[in-house]
């Protein structure tokens, strides 16, 4: 049985949503852009690019024998290109099921090297033993989810003693008028706000800051390939989309750039170790 907690019914109705963009995202359309603006061709929801991916492999000291959680896995990208590029075992973690079912297709064509696991799980009440494994990555994810908090903690409680996580997450930029925070929530995604920064809050759930990489030019660039990319597919992705959903599209990725411009929005990578956790 899938194990999750009671969802809100904005984060039910996101779950829905989720399920169709991973549904359309094997469209031969989708899946060019995906290579156009990501260099993958997963069906992939988050901004992670092949070289951030590279980049992630490299920081979490990826090789077999190791084992990799990632939560909020979608359709496998990257935690599957992490375990067929390094070799580690790899569990993919998330709740809408058609990602998974196209993550596990994808892992069977490729031959994934290590083994590969699934589970259909809420990302705050992970179905793991403590200390279970040795590295645990999420790409894009927290900003997706209202309990940042209870992710952060039970990412802590799996990993073991000697692992890290390593994490892209959009963020408000700090200091905004009222305005121009209201602005930056619309651009972002739909639970960006978080209770507090991020230091402060990996410090509270028990993690130890080790790097970090600002990410923000990397998603501007990507948002203006994506653009370009709808334009170049206009056709088909109005056939798909329809004409007025096609627009809307367009409208919120020229927002986002917008937004983006007026550095109201931020996109991180933060590299974690366990610490002491606070209560």
């Amino acid at each position: 049985m899938p194990r999750s907690m009671a969802l809100s019914p904005e984060e039910q109705a996101q779950r829905e949503r989720f399920e169709q963009t991973y549904l359309r995202s094997r469209s031969p359309a989708m899946l060019s852009i995906e290579r156009s603006v990501c260099g993958c061709d997963y069906g992939a929801t988050s901004w992670t690019t092949r070289a951030e991916a590279d980049e992630i492999r490299a920081l979490l000291e990826l090789r077999p024998g190791l084992r990799l959680l990632d939560v909020g896995a979608g359709s496998g990208w990257p935690g599957l290109y992490l375990a067929e590029t390094s070799g580690c075992e790899v569990a993919l973690v998330d709740l809408p099921l058609a990602g998974l079912r196209i993550a596990a297709a994808r892992s069977i064509k490729d031959r994934t090297a290590g083994a590969c696991w699934f589970a259909v799980a809420d990302a705050a009440v992970l179905p793991f033993r403590d200390n279970s494994f040795d590295a645990v990555s999420h790409s894009d994810v927290l900003c997706c989810l209202r309990g940042k908090r209870a992710v952060l903690e039970g990412c802590r409680r799996v990993v073991r003693s000697q692992g890290r996580m390593v994490f892209s997450v959009i963020s408000v930029a700090p200091g905004l008028t009222l305005a121009d925070h209201r602005l930056a929530i619309e651009n972002g995604p739909e639970f960006v706000e978080s209770e507090t920064d991020y230091p402060t809050l990996l410090t509270r759930t028990g993690w130890t800051v080790v790097d970090y990489r600002d990410l923000t030019q990397n998603y501007a660039a990507s948002c203006r390939r994506q653009l370009h990319a709808d334009e170049r597919r206009r056709d088909a992705l109005v056939s798909l989309l329809g004409a007025a959903q096609f627009a809307e599209r367009r409208a919120d990725w020229r927002s986002k750039l917008e937004a983006l411009g007026k550095g109201l929005l931020r996109r991180e990578l933060f590299v974690t170790t366990p610490g002491q956790m606070l209560r």
